[in-house]
Order: C-alpha cells, then sequence, then structure tokens
C-alpha cells in the first residue's frame, strides 16, 4: 500500500504529529520534529505530493485529508495501546 509505505519513512509520521494543531514554518517544523534539513525537505515533498500537507503563509499544515489521516490513526494508536498491553 503506498500510504502505508509513505508513512512508514523516517519523520513522516513525527511531521503529521507535530502539524496536529498549528502550522509551523521550516525551522520551527525542523526543530520540533528533530530532522535533518534533507530528511525534512524529502518527507515535506512527499506529503506535499500526497496532499496530507500543503505549505501556505504561516508555513506547513496539515490539509482536510492530513487531519482525517490523523484522526484515522488515533484508532489504530488506541488498539496497538491494547496490543501492547496485551504483550506484557
Amino acid at each position: 500500500m503506498v500510504l502505508l509505505d509513505l508513512l512508514g519513512r523516517r519523520g513522516a509520521l513525527r511531521i503529521i504529529w507535530e502539524l496536529r494543531q498549528d502550522a509551523l514554518t521550516f525551522r520551527a517544523l525542523q526543530d520540533a520534529a528533530e530532522l535533518t534539513p534533507s530528511t525534512l525537505n524529502t518527507r515535506l515533498k512527499e506529503l506535499r505530493d500526497a496532499r496530507i500537507v500543503a505549505l501556505g503563509e504561516g508555513g506547513y499544515a496539515l490539509t482536510a485529508q492530513g487531519h482525517e489521516l490523523r484522526q484515522s490513526l488515533a484508532a489504530l494508536t488506541q488498539w496497538a495501546e491494547v496490543w501492547a498491553g496485551d504483550l506484557h
């Protein structure tokens, strides 16, 4: 699945997480996500091409699809927490 391949790349999910509330400039996003400029540039291009992230006046932000994806991932997070608890 193309989406899972994209989300599995280094920093992709972290970028989505950091953009969950407000737009961030490149520098602020780099600091928050703790990514190198090269990795961040690559992931942002991929996420923009997938229409998950957009660049606006305030910086990078999740698109409507990006917000829907983040909400969908919340259900997966809940499932993973239960699953991890069952492993112990």
